[in-house]
């Protein structure tokens, strides 16, 4: 298969039309109907003016039709960009505007944001499945080049309007290597639950597409019923987030289930704890691949491979970091302050560089200059070393380094300790401001249903494992942490509070 993404749909309708692409919404499109639907979006699209360069829009939870969206696009040389449905009104309204949107095909469900939208909105259902019919099926048989832009995946973003990051041809030209190191193949049923308007929703997908299986779509996230699904649908190949995978395993009866089927599960996108990792492997009795990746990286550029899984044996300590980069990515640590690269075990800043690395964001000229380096670098913004081996390890991100003192704790490396303590559900560490110390260590903590830590119990366990700098100095009790789509705590939100009306930026 070549490197264009249109290519997917042609060559597998092409050489395998009745095999099964996409299950969703209670049905199953093959590669000929998904070749066909597509053909007809493109004509529709070309009808409605558009062309090479256009951006349609996509609003909707994980569904067939976002399919017909991307390769209908594809094919007249315009760009996918699906928007995060669980922005307000407004917020989507306003990423629509920015991509310069033409056309918005709207799920069902977000019919109400039709006349707000910038262009022309198109609503799944009756009306949508008339819009394609009114369109032979024939494709109009643009290729493209390399550069070409073919999907625009809108960060998210803290403040204003999220940046398009976007993704060419060229980024997803690894995606069939990718698929065989997954262990997918034409054989495959590969769970997407990562919403499509993230590189883990769209990125694994294409991946599995590449790979000519079948995704089995999800809705909504719900970790009992995707415990149902992995054994209903006879899963192989899934990518889920630490904080779903956690939820997963403490479904009651998870560890009973059939997972015979299971090849592979794939995680990243967010840090994951030793515990988390040790249970997960107890639960689905399957291989575990760890990924690292960004979206302006077009997905993962490092994978921690099963083999480096070994709780408790010789290479147990591999399971803090996030792998070696591929063999087409290269990786370096910087010294934050410009002053050269960092050696092995010292921390800095990771820069990457790969066919992977965007060309840009969207009409951001400021923003990607100061993503890229002249030379073809992407600042990821995350902090970690190197070991002599080429292990990765992360540390955290370097704007949620808490520096107490003259000393730098990296949050993960607290979190790791107290994940493993038994009336913890789940926790997160922010730094919150010490007239002493410039800011001290806060633990936020969800108790397990079945305990009751207390603070005085929760930091004297952490005193017991933890370098006196490191320690929690408090603990707060909350219901859940705030989590971004990706499955990421919102450290923003949780260090606001405390640093109301205080100097210290909050990145």
């Amino acid at each position: 298969m070549d490197y264009r993404v249109v290519s997917i749909v042609r060559d597998h309708a092409r050489e395998r039309g009745e095999a099964p692409a996409v299950t969703g919404d209670g049905r199953t499109v093959t590669y000929a109907e998904l070749d066909a639907r597509s053909s007809r979006a493109a004509r529709a699209l070309l009808a409605a003016g558009l062309g090479p360069g256009a951006r349609v829009a996509y609003v909707g939870r994980n569904a067939p039709e976002y399919f017909d969206v991307l390769f209908g696009a594809a094919k007249i040389g315009a760009v996918a960009a699906p928007v995060n449905w669980r922005l307000t009104p407004a917020e989507i309204t306003a990423i629509v505007a920015d991509a310069r949107a033409e056309v918005t095909v709207l799920d069902a469900e977000f019919a109400g944001l039709a006349d707000d939208l910038p262009g022309r909105a198109v609503v799944t259902g009756p009306g949508y499945e008339a819009w394609l019919a009114a369109h032979p099926a024939d494709d109009p048989g643009f290729t493209g080049e390399p550069d070409d832009i073919v999907v625009q995946l809108y960060t998210s973003g803290t403040t204003g309007v999220p940046k398009g990051v976007q993704l060419s041809n060229a980024n997803f030209s690894v995606g069939e290597r990718m698929a065989r190191r997954w262990r997918l193949d034409g054989s495959a049923v590969s769970l997407v639950p990562m919403p499509l308007f993230h590189i883990g929703g769209t990125g694994w997908a294409l991946a599995g597409l590449y790979a000519g299986c079948r995704q089995v779509l999800v809705r909504d996230i719900d970790p009992v019923a995707l415990v149902d699904t992995f054994e209903r649908e006879r899963i192989t190949n899934a990518f889920i987030v630490p904080a779903v995978l956690q939820f997963m395993c403490q479904v009651p009866g998870a560890r009973d289930r059939d997972y015979s089927a299971l090849r592979a599960i794939t995680y990243g996108a967010s840090p994951i704890t030793s515990e988390v990792l040790r249970t997960a492997l107890e639960t689905f009795r399957a291989p575990l691949f760890q990924l690292y990746g960004m979206t302006e990286t077009t997905g993962a550029i490092v994978q921690l491979d099963p083999e480096d899984h070994d709780p408790g044996g010789s290479r147990a300590h591999l399971m803090r970091s996030a792998g070696r980069p591929y063999d087409w990515v290269e990786v370096r640590i910087a010294d934050p302050a410009g002053e050269g690269d960092r050696g092995p075990g010292e921390v800095g800043e990771v820069l990457v560089r790969s066919a992977q690395n965007t060309p840009g964001y969207w009409a951001r000229p400021a923003e990607t200059a100061a993503l890229l380096t002249g030379d073809g670098w992407l600042r990821t913004g995350d902090a970690g070393y190197l070991d002599a081996d080429g292990y990765l390890f992360l540390t955290d991100r370097i704007k949620d380094m808490i520096v107490t003192g003259a000393e730098n704790v990296y949050p993960i490396e607290v979190e790791e300790v107290l994940a493993a303590h038994p009336g913890i559900a789940d926790v997160a560490v922010i730094g919150v401001p010490d007239e002493r110390w410039g800011e001290t260590v806060k633990a936020v903590v969800v108790a397990r249903p079945d305990a009751s830590p207390t603070e005085e119990e929760i930091l004297a366990y952490a005193r017991e494992r933890l370098a006196g700098f490191k320690r929690p100095r408090s603990v707060d009790f909350v219901d859940a942490l705030p989590r971004n789509p990706s499955g990421k705590i919102l450290k923003k939100d949780l260090r606001a509070p405390y640093w109301d009306g205080l100097d210290r930026a909050i990145g």
